[in-house]
């Protein structure tokens, strides 16, 4: 396996951890996967969150309000991954399958930077789309 291969290999396979830490419920797992100055633009957001205290505050208040959406499975498919050195490129289909609810697919980029040992998501991008 070649160094492009294996950070390749390492960003699917913390996009996954990231995806199952959701699910379970375990938000510092999940925040583990983000870097610190991650920006998420989704379209079920308020607008573009531009730092992460501003996703935190976003979180916070939806949680605290008993709205955070609890899944079934979180499953990233048809994965393409690129990467340049210290930077990776991580595009694939985000299949959420709500408690009692369709399932629902996102397009979904993300831009990640290799820092202290780790692929860290700095930039997201998800695009709620009908079936693919």
């Amino acid at each position: 396996m070649t160094l492009v291969q294996g950070a390749a290999a390492a960003i699917a396979a913390a996009i996954d951890d990231m995806y199952a830490a959701f699910v379970a419920g375990d938000r510092a797992r999940f925040d583990s996967h983000l870097h610190p100055d991650v920006t998420t633009w989704e379209t079920h957001l308020p607008g573009p969150l531009r730092t992460r205290a501003e996703l935190d505050a976003y979180r916070d208040a939806r949680d605290g309000a008993g709205h955070r959406p609890v899944m079934d499975t979180l499953t990233a498919r048809d994965k393409r991954i690129d990467v340049w050195g210290e930077v990776g490129v991580a595009r694939y289909v985000l299949v959420a399958e709500p408690h009692g609810g369709p399932a629902q697919h996102t397009r979904v980029t993300d831009v990640l930077r290799h820092t202290r040992g780790r692929w860290l998501i700095a930039h997201h991008h998800a695009e709620l789309v009908g079936e693919p």
